[in-house]
């Protein structure tokens, strides 16, 4: 009798021991799940540069991680790279990514697994902050130069320009950055698509605040180009306030 209860108790006890694990794994996917959706809603997330708009600061198929989270609290500044939303007609027309590396898929895939990694990156767009709510800027002075609120800045440094070129934009324009939006352009001026190519769209170009998902300050892909981005913020600080 004490054999056969014995050898009866063990498959239960299996079974039970099989049950406290799935139970105990449905616990931690659900914790990494909350984890997840938390740390891609409120704090940082991976996009991918899908485009020649930001070179050299930034490189078609980087992959770079954005600040949610930050800017909360302390807002946007001219310099920023931020990534956003499209406001509404961009992106139409714009080319599909092309497929990426068998590793670089993997990395995303885990990323986007665990809740970082933006699989929607194609729906974003990535530009530098020029112009803050309330600025006046204006393309260009003698010199070729984007003036702020009457204020010239010298984008030279990382500016992607033609050789010989020294004009910030052979695009003129004049506008004033409404309350709740920015002006955007892109590094590679003369291949980018940005604030000045949209201005006949209800959104005149600009990019309301609430678009923007918040702003890249570290590259994590390639390897050879992992490091945090540099927003030249220095280069606007001689801007004054808005009046």
């Amino acid at each position: 009798m004490t054999t056969d209860s014995a050898s009866a108790s063990t498959p239960r006890t299996r079974r039970r021991g099989i049950l406290v694990f799935l139970r105990d794994v449905l616990i931690i996917i659900v914790i990494a799940a909350v984890v997840s959706f938390v740390v891609k809603t409120f704090v940082v997330r991976s996009f991918y540069i899908p485009s020649a708009s930001m070179e050299r600061t930034l490189m078609t198929d980087d992959r770079i991680l954005v600040d949610e989270l930050t800017p909360r609290w302390t807002g946007y500044e001219r310099g920023d790279i931020v990534v956003f939303k499209d406001p509404g007609g961009w992106l139409d027309g714009q080319p599909q990514a092309p497929a990426q590396p068998p590793l670089v898929e993997a990395v995303d895939w885990v990323l986007n697994v665990v809740g970082i990694s933006a699989s929607d990156s194609q729906d974003h767009l990535v530009k530098r902050v020029i112009g803050m709510p309330g600025d006046h800027v204006v393309c260009c002075n003698a010199l070729g130069q984007i003036t702020i609120n009457g204020t010239p800045i010298d984008e030279l440094s990382y500016l992607n320009l033609p050789d010989g070129d020294t004009a910030a934009s052979n695009e003129p324009f004049d506008v004033v950055v409404p309350e709740g939006s920015l002006w955007v352009l892109g590094d590679n001026r003369d291949r980018s698509r940005d604030s000045r190519a949209h201005q006949e769209l209800p959104s005149g170009g600009f990019v309301p605040l609430d678009n923007v998902v918040g702003k890249a300050f570290l590259t994590t892909w390639p390897f050879d180009r992992m490091g945090t981005i540099d927003g030249h913020h220095d280069i606007f600080n001689g801007v004054p306030d808005a009046e």
